[in-house]
């Protein structure tokens, strides 16, 4: 029998292994080093938070593994030897298989500076991160300060998690406005404001020197760069991005970049060896999707589509129109199809936002033809479904501003803006769109 093994049990590499099954009878064996079990990794910070327990981050049974022949295995690979097939364990242990999916995910980026590994200083992506900040910062009485340093989602996840027990932090941004490599700068201003209204002390433009010792090897202090300010804290959060977890591999015959190399089948150069998830790097990027990409639904589809290709399927690998969500403290944030921080030269920019500075649509199209290229939602919830119609059907801005009511998403009774927003984009560009009225059939029968 066929022996499939699967280093890695996030949401890739829990994907394959349940689609493998679905599709045949071979034997699959899950490794994992962080937990017995696979379990929600999004839903850490709501575990800190209190909104719930470790347990329920866990989408199956403990029973559901042994049920459907899915073997778990509880290890650390130091190596794979690719000629005989063998995975090693760093307790001596090894490993023979088949055809193996390295899904490894990411791990925190650090930078090399002094101090890094101190007692205190932690990530915060996987399942030990959240012990140790259960260990450093359980309260404001352990920790009177903590210092966060990187400005991306999960830097500010880290911020709500401890501002929700009370603990002052201090954010250390090195870009000039939160998150603007990514977002344009009318919403990076609005999250500027949303973290400063919560009592956290934001400091952009600023980067760590070093962290400071105290006399049991714990983080006392962090200096930092451009001013020489010493910060007091009982605990540092290494927040700046993450990158793919493969040093293990780095001396194997498999080929790596910044991840593993993969085509578009999501093969690697050597025959029975695959990647999925956040270690796995395309050697072409698809369109405009960066070659890796660390998100949670592009490795459940990778899952989906190696499967097939095990399986006798041989399936490309194709994530369709990008889409992403998040929330930053209070603000929910959709973002489908692209408005890059800064517009390209084929673009225009159409942008509304309420008068709360909490809500806003940025809208991304075409300059000559009015192709809807993208949206960025703040604080309105709007349906996936249909801006994938929208890109689709390469509809134009004025088509999808005109048919905006039926992409609202938010619970009844909130307030719809779509009147206003579509009257802002008729002013300024001299239209007369006419708002269509909500297509209820569409709704339900989407939905």
């Amino acid at each position: 029998m066929e022996h499939i093994v699967i280093i890695g049990n996030g949401i890739s590499g829990v994907t394959a292994a349940r689609h493998i099954r679905k599709l045949s009878d071979k034997k699959i064996t899950l490794v994992s080093a962080e937990t017995d079990y696979f379990f929600s990794r999004t839903a850490l910070m709501y575990v800190f938070m209190g909104h719930m327990k470790f347990e329920h981050t866990q989408p199956y049974e403990n029973w559901f593994w042994e049920k459907n022949k899915i073997e778990l295995k509880k290890g650390f690979v130091h190596t794979i030897e690719t000629k005989h097939n063998i995975l090693y364990f760093d307790n001596g242990e090894t490993l023979k298989y088949d055809k193996l999916i390295i899904a490894t995910g990411s791990k925190p980026n650090k930078f090399g500076w002094p101090g890094q590994d101190l007692k205190g200083v932690l990530g915060m992506y996987h399942k030990q991160d959240l012990e140790s900040l259960e260990t450093y910062a359980p309260n404001n009485k352990v920790c009177q300060r903590a210092v966060i340093v990187g400005g991306g989602l999960i830097g500010i996840e880290l911020a709500e998690m401890l501002h929700s027990r009370h603990i002052p932090v201090t954010f250390l941004v090195r870009e000039a406005s939160f998150w603007n490599g990514v977002l344009p700068q009318e919403e990076s201003a609005i999250i500027n404001r949303e973290i400063l209204s919560n009592g956290i002390d934001l400091r952009l433009s600023t980067n760590l020197k070093e962290i400071i010792s105290d006399e049991i090897g714990q983080v006392k202090s962090v200096i930092i760069e451009e001013t020489g300010e010493e910060i007091h804290c009982n605990m540092l959060g290494l927040t700046a991005g993450v990158s793919p977890n493969i040093n293990f591999i780095r001396d194997s015959e498999i080929e790596t970049g910044k991840g593993v190399k993969v085509n578009r089948f999501l093969e690697t150069n050597i025959s029975n060896i695959y990647a999925i998830g956040d270690c796995a790097e395309q050697h072409v990027a698809i369109g405009s999707r960066r070659p890796i990409e660390a998100v949670w639904y592009t490795g459940r589809m990778m899952g989906e589509t190696v499967a097939q290709t095990i399986c006798g399927n041989r399936l490309e690998y194709k994530p369709g129109h990008w889409f992403n969500s998040a929330k930053f403290m209070d603000i929910e944030y959709q973002t489908y199809g692209w408005v890059w921080a800064q517009p390209k030269e084929h673009e225009k920019r159409f942008y509304w936002e309420h008068k709360s500075g909490k809500k806003c649509i940025h809208i991304s199209y075409d300059k000559n033809t009015h192709e809807f290229i993208g949206i960025n939602t703040f604080g309105i919830r709007m349906r996936h479904d249909f801006f994938d119609r929208m890109l689709s059907k390469k509809q134009t801005i004025e088509y999808v501003l005109a048919h905006l009511c039926d992409a609202n998403f938010d619970p009844e009774f909130y307030k719809l803006h779509e009147q206003e927003i579509v009257g802002k984009f008729n002013y300024e560009n001299s239209t007369s769109i006419h708002l269509k009225k909500r297509s209820w059939k569409r709704i339900f029968k989407t939905n």
